[in-house]
């Protein structure tokens, strides 16, 4: 059993930037899965926004993110990174990690069911 607690979010401007932290513990070891980050704004779906796969050397991102969002990983840490820039009133969501303990090597999957273990969420609001 993997147990994921994010952390970071805030109340923030737009143009601040952000970054949010997914800590895991328990179950498989943690540099042996991939971890991806899902956003969920009130009333719409939760969705995928960026991906990392077990040995940090494969990312990708949603299309509406790139150039913004980053991520990586420090697996001597069992921890997971989401480092967002020129935040926008848009970007205000729920941001959740998971982790996908069944993707292979350097494939980072785009949807929630795939993912097995989720994070309680982290709130990010973006002022205008």
């Amino acid at each position: 059993q993997v147990q994921l607690v994010e952390s970071g979010g805030r109340l923030v401007q737009t143009g601040d930037s952000l970054t949010l932290s997914c800590a895991a513990s328990g179950g498989r070891t943690f540099g042996t899965y991939a971890v991806g980050w899902f956003r969920q704004a009130p009333g719409k779906e939760r969705t995928f926004v960026a991906g990392i796969d077990w040995s940090g050397g494969t990312t990708d991102f949603v299309d509406s993110v790139k150039g913004r969002f980053s991520i990586s990983r420090d697996n001597a840490k069992n921890t997971v990174y989401l480092r967002i820039n020129s935040l926008r009133p848009e970007d205000t969501a729920v941001y959740y990690c998971a982790a996908d303990t069944q993707a292979p090597a350097r494939v980072i999957r785009t949807i929630a069911d795939a993912y097995r273990y989720w994070g309680q969420g982290t709130q990010v609001t973006v002022s205008s």
